[in-house]
């Protein structure tokens, strides 16, 4: 192996599925503390944020935590109904159907997307998408 070689594997962070599973029950977590700036702390400050019951797309923390604020006030639970789970090098991709259960509407169902990124030595989200199952 060469000393490029030796830099890149080196830089190189992946997460077994296991662990990626782990990042979505952190988030999780984090929403059942009803705090938007616990839960806004896990996004990349550039990160994209297309919410489930927005359809305004957000594209910083201030807008991801102001999404939060409203989502929050429902008093989310969340559980994954399906899911699959890539990663590599530096990057983890969580995809799948999820349901939560919110305060004045009952079970809600919709399809996600997490894209995990590892910079500045955290995983961090840098890309949600969720959106209503038609």
């Amino acid at each position: 192996m060469n000393s490029a070689e030796a830099v890149d594997s080196a830089s190189c962070h992946t997460l077994s599925e296991r662990q990626v599973a782990g990042l979505f029950d952190r988030w999780n977590t984090a929403l059942a503390t009803g705090d938007p700036t616990q839960v806004s702390a896990l996004y990349r400050p550039d990160a994209l944020l297309l919410p489930t019951l927005s359809d305004q797309a957000r594209t910083n923390t201030a807008g991801i935590e102001d999404y939060f604020k409203g989502f929050l006030s429902k008093h989310p639970t969340g559980r994954i109904d399906q899911r699959v789970i890539q990663s590599d090098c530096n990057v983890a991709i969580d995809a799948g159907n999820y349901s939560f259960e919110l305060d004045d509407q009952g079970w809600v169902q919709a399809r996600y997307t997490f894209v995990y990124v590892y910079r500045d030595g955290t995983w961090s989200i840098e890309h949600h998408h969720s959106s209503l199952l038609p």
